[in-house]
């Protein structure tokens, strides 16, 4: 299949989401072109939070370093209405070795993932339009259009990271599904005075609309909020300086404007991620209140449990069902994080005098509870993310990270099976995971349970140590779930 076609995945759409996937597919040997639309990067930082699991996801695909270097690290999250603190809440989950919330400009993100693709001898082709495929059953014919110029290619897989407005999404025929929210929402850049932490982000809930303060360092913040109108085509510094005033904390002050733009919110969600050889991620297949900050981190672990299937797709090893299950892994992930941010845009912005009163009553009793507190944390910080309804999943399917998964180095698209067994020569779970040697490896761990972590950094499945004929039966049965017929012995 791969002599046939001109690359193994063309990438529509060079936005963070994007960018990952191309550098991943780099680091894994697959041939890939990604293409977009405009003629060079976003210089407007609009994404920006980046949270635990996803700075492990970059640990694991070896990009971390520089964004940990960029970053200014957020370790708590505060609620405050009308100068009342009704929450502050502590962000360092102890469980990962990034115990913070790392706050890079969406701008500044792109730019270290261009950068990290060069190093790999690859590039965005700028200013080509992604205008249709054909399905042709073995790949997908694809026309492009580069400054008016049509151009044909054949590919294994499409994926639209296209955002939004995606041509992806809208050629496929799946209906974006959801509603507009009613406010206008207004996001400013702004240098700010020193008055509140630079490691504290802020959600100031308000009767007359919700503001958020995202510091991006000591003295510069991001300041989200919803307006009644436009004032004039973008925000104004005055603008931004009254609903400080208003809605703020005491004290802080906007000094100066670098970038400000109002813009429309939707909670939009696709109910199919897969047409075919042809896959959506990122805001192409969902979108949601950026209070929260979550957008672009699911786009990012969207694309994380795609990539390696592509990688055994093209490999000739993945079945439909582990291609189907790209869908059905990341529909719940996606509508709890929608559900979750709509219900706390909602909160913020409620008019209902009772229910303002009723959650600033609520809002202080829950936050001192440690069942709220981890629970808050593990939703924001995408380290509470499991996938136990998985069609290829058996057991819990939570996160695994491990030392030897860092770097880039540890993990590619072969499964892992920890075990402290040791295989005899005639052993039949030797002679088995010998003839799976292009699908699984094996590592020596110190535990009870033999466990299978799979590519990307979940847990396929575990089994107690000392039941041979179980393990070894699990093991066969869940590798054929999702391997094409003839790769995993019957």
């Amino acid at each position: 299949m791969r002599a046939a076609v001109d690359t193994d995945v063309l990438i529509v759409g060079a936005g963070p989401v994007g960018l990952f996937l191309a550098n991943e597919c780099a680091r894994r040997g697959l041939r890939f072109r990604i293409i977009e639309a405009n003629a060079t990067q976003s210089e407007h930082s609009k994404a920006l939070a980046i949270f635990p699991r996803t700075l492990e996801i970059f640990d694991m695909a070896g990009l971390v370093g520089p964004f940990l270097e960029a970053a200014n690290r957020v370790t708590s999250v505060a609620v405050i209405s009308h100068q009342n603190t009704l929450a502050r809440i502590h962000f360092a989950p102890a469980e990962s070795p990034y115990a913070f919330i790392a706050m890079v400009p969406q701008d500044i993100t792109e730019r270290l993932l261009v950068t990290q693709l060069n190093r790999a001898g690859a590039a965005v082709e700028y200013r080509t339009k992604f205008i249709s495929a054909t399905d042709e059953e073995d790949c997908m014919s694809v026309t492009l259009d580069r400054e008016g110029v049509p151009l044909k290619l054949r590919a294994c897989f499409v994926v639209g990271c296209d955002g939004a407005h995606s041509t992806v999404r809208r050629l496929l025929g799946l209906p974006f599904e959801g509603r507009e929210y009613e406010a206008l929402f207004m996001l400013a850049d702004v240098e700010t005075n020193d008055a509140l932490p630079g490691d504290e982000m802020q959600l100031c809930p308000h009767e007359s609309g919700p503001l958020a303060i995202f510091p991006m360092s000591g003295t510069r913040r991001r300041i989200v909020a919803t307006v009644e109108k436009s004032d004039g085509e973008v925000p104004s510094l005055a603008l931004v300086q009254r609903l400080l005033c208003m809605r703020a904390p005491h004290g802080i002050e906007a000094t100066r404007l670098n970038w400000s733009s109002y813009f429309r919110i939707h909670h939009r969600e696709v109910a199919r991620l897969r047409v075919g050889r042809t896959f959506i991620a990122g805001d192409a297949a969902h979108i949601h209140s950026p209070f929260g900050g979550q957008g672009m981190n699911t786009g990012l672990q969207d694309v994380w449990n795609l990539v390696w299937k592509l990688d055994l797709a093209v490999r000739g090893h993945a079945s439909e069902t582990l291609l189907d299950s790209y869908t059905a892994e990341r529909r719940p992930v996606i509508k709890a994080v929608v559900r979750t941010t709509d219900l706390l845009t909602k909160a913020m912005a409620t008019p209902s005098k009772f229910a303002q009163t009723l959650r600033d009553a609520l809002i202080p009793r829950l936050s001192h509870l440690p069942a709220f507190q981890h629970a808050f944390v593990q939703r924001l910080s995408g380290l509470g993310i499991a996938y136990r309804h998985s069609p290829i999943i058996e057991g819990s399917g939570e996160r695994y990270f491990d030392e030897w998964q860092r770097g880039g180095r540890g993990i590619g698209s072969h499964f892992v099976l920890l075990t402290n067994s040791d295989f005899s020569s005639g052993d039949p779970q030797r002679q088995f995971l010998e003839s799976v040697a292009d699908l699984v490896d094996v590592r020596r761990a110190n535990f009870e349970d033999t466990v299978l972590v799979r590519p990307d950094g979940y847990v396929a499945c575990s089994a107690r140590r000392g039941n041979a004929a179980h393990e070894l039966s699990s093991l066969r049965s869940l590798l054929q779930r999702q391997t094409a017929p003839g790769n995993v012995p019957g």
